[in-house]
């Protein structure tokens, strides 16, 4: 094949490396990186309403319970402050505005700045809830990059250092003028409230972050499968259509030989030579029929040969022409479509139906039944068979390639692509087993999908 061809043999799978390509930039770094950050944000978001509930029951606590002198109006400011920041960070998150860690910092830098500020309006570093400082650190360490969490524990290092020498008193000289034993009380009451808060919101923030990166692990491991698959699309594109034009050319050499071979009249006046080459005709223009209809369907279909039809239409001319090409012994059609909404055809749908159907047939060559439902949002399709129904290896692995039981070499990419080909198109593949026997396969379709006016039908 010259430079031309294979350029030309290439272009069908164009729409499925592109595809891939795009798939591969949602996996970038960058991406997930922001995808992250913004989770992370919702959940600094909810530990702050948990730290604002926190202060307001601790500052009541102090005020009513150890009668310590706090100023409520200053402390309230603060606690409005950080109610502020949360509606700011809720208005980030609906903009979806890109997050990165500077922007987590940030976030905790004005946390560390209204608990400075709270500490030094109660007591400073002799405020036992000083060691909520390192609540903020810990955050950092999980959140941020290591030269982010750094500066965090500089900037509360030097916040504590600073509370040391200034604070504002709270009248705690009762105390420590009555007894030691009593100043010494307070000090074990106020760390176990300071324990409390900080493991209640330890807790909170960790299992919500095991939780997150539980979920973040599962979409990577999809998304890597899902490229997997699409890398393996591209290259059975590559070679169904590279063949596919390999074959034209001598297939086309083969007709004229034929056809000259009718112009012999040794050839032409024997009867049984004659219906030979009548079959060899008949044989090639099947072959040319199955090397167009790969073509088109590793092609661009929609674009060029796509028509326009209706549902009902479209499924009766499929079941019809598959009735034809396969001649099963028993077939039961039934199509209980509602909305006959106009759509456009499209041959790669069709392969991929053929393939369940294909399957359905070779699994119970006396009977198969194709049930046709549908209303104004979703379309059904269940194919159902009486053979001996899908092994269980086969359901715990159903829509990935080489997943078959004739235990011959490439079986098993039938199904594997009516699931991919479903899949872009929004629907579901469900296989099971019917009590009675047999196999289901049932695909569910959005109808908007194979809509003409919405032009959402597109496999490109």
């Amino acid at each position: 094949m010259n430079v031309a061809g294979l350029a030309w043999a290439a272009s069908p799978a164009q729409h499925v490396l592109q595809r891939w390509r795009s798939l591969k930039e949602r996996m970038q770094p960058d991406a997930i990186e922001q995808t992250a950050n913004t989770r992370n944000l919702r959940l600094l978001v909810s530990l702050r309403w948990l730290a604002v509930a926190g202060q307001i029951a601790i500052i009541g606590v102090a005020r009513q319970w150890f009668h310590l002198d706090l100023p409520l109006l200053q402390m309230a400011m603060v606690i409005l402050f950080l109610i502020g920041l949360n509606l700011a960070s809720l208005f980030l998150l609906r903009s979806a505005i890109a997050l990165y860690d500077a922007e987590l910092f940030i976030a905790l830098l004005l946390d560390v700045a209204a608990l400075t500020v709270q500490l030094y309006l109660s007591g400073g570093a002799t405020n036992p809830f000083i060691g909520l400082y390192l609540l903020q650190i810990i955050l950092g360490a999980v959140l941020l990059r290591s030269r982010w969490t750094w500066t965090l524990f500089g900037v509360t290092s030097l916040c504590f250092l600073g509370l040391m020498r200034y604070y504002r008193h709270v009248g705690l000289d009762h105390y420590a003028k009555g007894s030691v034993v009593s100043f010494m009380q307070l000090r074990v009451e106020g760390s176990f409230l300071s324990f409390v808060l900080a493991s209640v919101l330890l807790i909170f923030f960790l299992s919500r972050i095991n939780r997150n990166l539980r979920e973040r692990d599962r979409r990577l491991s999809d998304l890597r499968q899902q490229r997997a698959e699409e890398e393996h699309i591209v290259r059975m594109g590559l070679l169904a259509s590279g063949a596919a034009h390999e074959l034209g050319t001598p297939l086309s050499t083969l007709s004229v030989i034929v056809n000259d071979w009718l112009r012999v009249p040794e050839l032409a006046g024997d009867p049984e030579r004659a219906a030979d080459i009548a079959e060899m005709q008949q044989a090639l223009g099947r072959c040319k029929q199955i090397v167009s209809r790969v073509l088109l369907t590793a092609g661009e279909a929609r674009g060029e040969e796509a028509e326009r039809t209706t549902l009902i239409k479209f499924f009766d001319r499929m079941i019809a022409d598959w009735r034809t090409s396969q001649s099963p012994a028993m077939l039961e059609y039934t199509n209980a479509i509602m909305n006959d909404a106009v759509i456009a055809s499209d041959t790669v749908l069709v392969q991929a139906l053929f393939n369940a159907f294909d399957n359905a047939l070779e699994a119970s060559p006396d009977w198969v039944s194709i049930e046709v439902a549908g209303d104004a949002e979703w379309l059904v399709i269940a194919v159902k068979d009486r053979g001996p129904g899908f092994a269980t290896h086969i359901l715990a692995n159903f829509g990935k390639p080489y997943q078959s039981t004739k235990g011959v070499d490439g079986c098993g990419l039938g199904l594997f692509l009516l699931v991919n080909v479903i899949r872009k198109l929004g629907g579901t593949v469900t296989p099971s087993n019917q009590a009675e026997g047999g196999a289901v396969v049932s695909v569910r379709l959005p109808l908007k999908a194979l809509s003409l006016e919405d032009g959402r039908y597109d496999l490109r």
